[in-house]
């Protein structure tokens, strides 16, 4: 083997490492990663493709008639392609329910495979409004929420202008993420526990609030 051959073979077994690839007999697979929320924008035209070819094949499969309504939540792993783990909302005949789909994807051999597509019983809630649903049952009790449901937002946003007034700081809060978000309805008002990702000038916080809104539709910082 002369020295360009090494040259060549060294730069491929480093390319295998970097990639995490490893050879099974004559097959070349990529090692199975961890799973991650999704690099891009879960609203993408890409993210959006899978989930209404998950639920095609779900009703094609089980004769059903579910209509995609949007993507709450997603996650990747790298493994020979990519699986796609998303959380879905559905209507079906008339009510909101939440799937939730693993996609297999291959894209240089054009494949797309759903692997598994399931009721996801105990949430995330999609909307205040499916939270008001379960009232009678389950009132007393933090539900998980979607961190893009337009309420959870508006409470998010109200408590970082609450902080701003409250703090003595010349630097401004900026919110970068709604982390997580919990809700319960007692009698006629709601409460939030949300885990926020702020930026305060050049230094990134993290903070957990808790706000209310009353029947009146008015954010209180707790």
């Amino acid at each position: 083997m002369n020295r360009y051959s090494v040259i060549v073979l060294s730069v491929l077994v480093c390319g295998f490492i970097e990639l995490g690839l490893c050879r099974e007999g004559n097959f070349i697979q990529m090692r199975p990663g961890g799973v991650y929320d999704y690099g891009g924008n879960q609203n993408s035209a890409e993210i959006e493709g899978l989930a209404r070819f998950a639920v095609q094949e779900h009703n094609k499969k089980e004769n059903a008639l579910l209509q995609f309504a949007r993507v709450l939540k997603a996650k990747e792993q790298v493994v020979a392609g990519k699986l796609y783990y998303l959380t879905l909302e559905v209507i079906d005949a008339g009510k909101k329910k939440i799937y939730e789909a693993k996609i297999w994807v291959k894209p240089w051999i054009n494949f797309k495979q759903l692997q598994e597509f399931k009721h996801a019983e105990h949430g995330p809630f999609s909307a205040l409004s499916d939270l008001n649903l379960k009232r009678g049952c389950h009132g007393q009790e933090w539900l998980a929420v979607s961190t893009n449901d337009l309420e959870v937002k508006n409470a998010a946003n109200h408590a970082v202008k609450s902080m701003q007034r409250k703090s003595n700081s010349l630097f401004l809060y900026e919110l970068l993420e709604i982390l997580q978000a919990k809700a319960k309805v007692i009698e006629d008002y709601a409460k939030f526990e949300l885990h926020l990702k702020l930026r305060r000038g050049s230094e990134e916080e993290k903070h957990w609030v808790e706000i209310i809104k009353n029947s009146e539709g008015k954010f209180y910082l707790k």
